[in-house]
């Protein structure tokens, strides 16, 4: 893939992930989604728009995808989507990205070392930083309801470190992640199910719009452009580029959902983010 195409593609795919938190904060708090019902149609519009993409893609039967991915990846896809969606009740959109994606790295960097990766001084320094960044990040959040929120989103940013770490050998990604969200369709109809028997799924149309723009929009397309370009990047640039998402959340979070940004958000993103580029940055020279 040309270089043309392959930086467009890759903003896109990386405002999709950012916009996953725009479209649960609007879903959730503009339209007062229940985040179970957000989470099983997530998931179901997700797994459709990819099994589409994929059987239109490369003409294989439904049947055959199955023959992908794995259960333990789709359970931690699981932890991280319900994760995520009951997190953003009480967490603003910028934050909530903020941890997700701080989790995702730690994760993936200390399964890194469980598996004999020993880093340098940089590493560490970058690390220590990081790690003081988040714990300067969540000291004013241990008086506040929103506790709980950077906790559940915690254990979905350690979820989708699992998930990325299960899925790091994969020859074909976009098939063992389509795969992993059809393995979710029976819990998903599951929970819809119940959904309608206590609460009549009682939506509203934008409320409809944001939830399956997140799972078929940001999470389907969005999951299929990233990995059309992912053999196209360096793992070090692919890294990088993650660390934008909260940046763009952050943004989005701004504009569209009209939540401000104060000095001490600012500084915790500029540390935290600062300290896994130092990470990212030591591991390509080395």
């Amino acid at each position: 893939m040309s270089t043309t195409k392959t930086i467009p593609l890759t903003l896109i795919a990386l405002f999709a992930f950012a916009a996953n938190s725009v479209f649960c904060r609007l879903a959730l708090n503009s339209e007062q989604v229940p985040p179970l019902d957000f989470t099983v149609i997530r998931l179901i519009s997700a797994a459709f728009v990819l099994a589409v993409i994929v059987i239109l893609q490369n003409k294989i039967k439904l049947t055959q995808i199955t023959n992908y991915g794995s259960y333990i990846g789709a359970v931690y896809l699981f932890i991280y989507a319900a994760g995520f969606s009951y997190a953003y009740v009480s967490l603003g959109t910028a934050t909530g990205a903020l941890v997700l994606f701080a989790c995702v790295q730690f994760t993936m960097l200390f399964m890194a070392w469980l598996n004999g990766s020993r880093m340098g001084l940089q590493e560490y320094i970058g690390v220590l930083l990081s790690v003081a960044g988040f714990v300067y990040f969540v000291m004013p959040e241990l008086e506040k309801p929103s506790l709980v929120g950077c906790i559940l989103m915690a254990i979905a940013g350690i979820a989708w470190g699992l998930y990325s770490r299960v899925g790091s050998k994969s020859t074909q990604p976009l098939y063992d992640t389509a795969s992993n969200f059809l393995r979710l369709i029976p819990i998903s109809i599951l929970g819809l199910a119940f959904v309608i028997l206590n609460s009549e799924l009682s939506i509203t149309t934008m409320g409809w719009v944001y939830t399956i723009a997140s799972g078929a929009l940001a999470s389907g397309v969005g999951y299929a452009i990233w990995y059309l370009v992912l053999p196209n990047l360096a793992p070090s640039i692919a890294a990088v580029c993650q660390l934008s998402v909260p940046i763009w959340a952050a943004a989005g979070g701004l504009l569209l959902v009209n939540e401000p940004l104060d000095m001490h958000m600012l500084v915790s993103a500029t540390v935290i983010l600062g300290g896994i580029l130092l990470v990212i940055l030591a591991k390509a020279n080395r």
